[in-house]
């Protein structure tokens, strides 16, 4: 098994068909074949539909109780297969051509991980204020959103994603394997033209300027170290509507 897609979920039977479709379209381009990708979704202890839509698209689901972003990733990288793993939100939909271009990639072995970006599914003036002001933060750290990629060995080396954490989880891992990477002489990478579709839920439930509060937030944390506002985490991310 070449690819494994783990796909975190808690709630998500409204949008997790989208992202389920755009990932057979990419699967049947992929040039290795489609069997050389497996599907999981961890199901991080659902109330709806979300394990039922998840198989009747095709997708493996893994139950994983523990109600934290890192350990339904975790656990979906558990159950897996693959030789490099692929993490997307449940809200997002994937580039068709997006397993050839982390293929390519990956074959280099220059780089320990990697991430498409994304492409927001509407636009405004404060969306596009908000992109300007994000860019230069990604262009000078290397972070971004959409489907993030690495080799199953190196997930293992670092420990994976970081369980003790309410947030942030995702930009904690790529630092660590950057570390990594630099033992290895690899680094990360970004791979925009295959952008995934990035959900604006956020942006409609908490306005479209929210990104500054939240971009203030996390600015605190880095500073301080400090990631664990359990409030922001059950407003913000484990309470927010679904």
């Amino acid at each position: 098994m070449k690819f494994s897609v783990i796909i975190p979920a808690y709630n998500e039977e409204q949008y997790l068909p989208r992202l389920l479709k755009s990932i057979e379209v990419a699967r049947a381009n992929y040039s290795g074949g489609r069997d050389e990708i497996e599907v999981i979704v961890a199901d991080n202890d659902s109330s709806d539909a979300t394990a039922e839509v998840a198989r009747a698209h095709g997708a493996r689901v893994v139950h994983v109780p523990k109600r934290r972003i890192a350990a339904a990733r975790n656990g979906g990288a558990r159950a897996s297969r693959g030789e490099i793993l692929c993490f997307i939100d449940a809200d997002s939909a994937i580039h068709s051509q997006t397993f050839n271009a982390i293929d390519e990639a990956m074959k280099t072995g220059r780089y320990i991980w990697g991430v498409t970006g994304g492409i927001l599914e509407r636009k405004s003036f404060a969306l596009l204020v908000t992109y300007c002001i994000a860019m230069p933060i990604v262009l000078l750290t290397g972070l971004d959103t959409g489907l993030s990629f690495c080799r199953r060995e190196d997930f293992q080396s670092v420990g994976g994603y970081d369980e003790s954490r309410l947030y942030a989880e995702d930009v904690i891992l790529p630092l660590a394997l950057r570390r990594l990477g630099r033992t290895k002489g690899q680094r990360t990478t970004r791979l925009p033209q295959v952008k995934a579709l990035a959900c604006t839920r956020k942006f409609d439930q908490f306005g479209d300027w929210h990104y500054f509060g939240m971009l203030r937030v996390a600015l605190k944390s880095l500073i301080t170290r400090k990631w664990h506002d359990e409030k922001l985490a059950e407003r913000y991310w484990y309470n927010s509507g679904r």
